[in-house]
């Protein structure tokens, strides 16, 4: 006697069930108008003596200004000194809140301190410096 042939699996029955697609519910944007709508239902009517609440204003951050300008290397090596003195401080910082701390502090300065601070720093020559 014949063994039967046995035939090799449909396709059908080879596929693997794919997996499973998850779904994401879409954001839903409101518009300021629908917003207002739901919380002048979702909030109490005041009381005709009761205040008004007031707005919450935004203050804007000023825009940053991208400038260059011409330090003496001794000057610049000033401002790495003074980065290792705001770490050993627990107050890491930047070159430019170096500059600008130093500029908040001559603005405090009197107007005599300010004229002996300005008279104490030499003037340079403007530019970008000749390569030796």
């Amino acid at each position: 006697m014949k063994k039967p042939i046995q035939r090799a699996p449909t396709r059908s029955a080879t596929k693997r069930a794919a997996p499973e697609k998850k779904v994401v519910a879409a954001k839903t944007v409101e518009s300021k108008a629908d917003r207002k709508a739901v919380s002048a239902k979702t909030e109490e009517p005041r009381k005709s003596g009761a205040p008004k609440p007031s707005k919450v204003l935004k203050v804007k951050k000023p825009k940053p200004v991208r400038d260059s300008f011409t330090i003496p290397k001794d000057e610049y090596e000033l401002l790495g000194k003074l980065k290792q003195r705001a770490v050993t401080l627990a107050q890491p910082s930047k070159k430019s809140e170096l500059l600008r701390a130093g500029i908040k502090a001559l603005a405090a300065m009197s107007d005599r301190s300010l004229l002996a601070a300005l008279k104490a720093v030499p003037s340079i020559k403007t530019g970008r410096p000749k390569k030796a």
